[in-house]
């Protein structure tokens, strides 16, 4: 069985590799981040040689009429539940700021379900364990877009444009409120090899704090840091997906 021949939910975005038998990538965007604009990753993933996935969210694309999920466990498991990962070999998965800690929730969610997680990318990401004793983040419209501009990431000309903003409002209140409920104690661990990415100019992510995730895997563990600030992967793409 190919995966042509698995059943998925037709909003997961899959980017063939010109061979298969290598397992998967599957990608978790960051907060607010909708499944296109991770296109060119999910390019270079095949590129490099891995069937690519990015997932979709609800409240955004075409998925912008399903519900919002009340927490991130919630969330991880709707996205396992939307496709055969079984069939498909071992899995890899990235994931991008928030994104990397719903991709922690689904490798868990995969675990219990037996379903084969070799590694988990997290990019630009606190540890599970730190994410309860931080700030929540914000939920007022002039402080969500104050927050777009400090991250970066987001063209300033769509921060112009009503239309965008609000459904970018959408996506970004159900992301922020799942992530402010999300716990995880400091023993929570996955099988999986951890692999934590950063920018070196990222003033919101340090080394430091990428280190942290290395409590929550019972395998190998690594850092990588390239140049950049917090979206470093819009310019190290190739380099990142060759890496994965």
């Amino acid at each position: 069985m190919t995966a042509a021949d698995l059943t998925f939910a037709p909003w997961i975005k899959r980017y063939p590799a010109a061979t298969t038998g290598a397992g998967a990538t599957l990608v978790f965007p960051h907060a607010g981040g909708a499944a296109l604009a991770y296109r060119s990753f999910g390019t270079a993933l095949a590129a490099a040689g891995s069937d690519a996935y990015v997932l979709q969210y609800p409240r955004r694309g075409d998925r912008l009429t399903h519900p919002a999920h009340a927490t991130v466990g919630e969330l991880a498991t709707d996205l396992f539940t939307a496709g055969d990962w079984a069939g498909i070999g071992p899995l890899r998965l990235f994931g991008h700021c928030m994104g990397a800690v719903v991709a922690f929730e689904f490798a868990r969610v995969a675990e219990q379900r037996g379903v084969t997680v070799d590694a988990l990318w997290a990019s630009a990401s606190e540890a599970p364990s730190a994410v309860a004793s931080a700030p929540d983040l914000p939920m007022a419209e002039s402080e969500i877009l104050a927050e777009m501009v400090d991250l970066g990431g987001t063209d300033p000309q769509l921060l112009a444009d009503d239309d965008f903003v609000e459904l970018l409002l959408m996506a970004v209140r159900a992301d922020y409120a799942a992530f402010n409920r999300y716990e995880c104690g400091g023993d929570i661990r996955i099988a999986a090899d951890i692999h934590t990415l950063g920018g070196e100019r990222d003033h919101r992510i340090d080394e430091n704090m990428l280190r942290r995730w290395q409590a929550h895997s019972s395998g190998a563990f690594t850092v990588s840091m390239f140049d950049g600030g917090h979206f470093y992967l819009d310019e190290h793409s190739g380099e990142v997906a060759e890496l994965v």
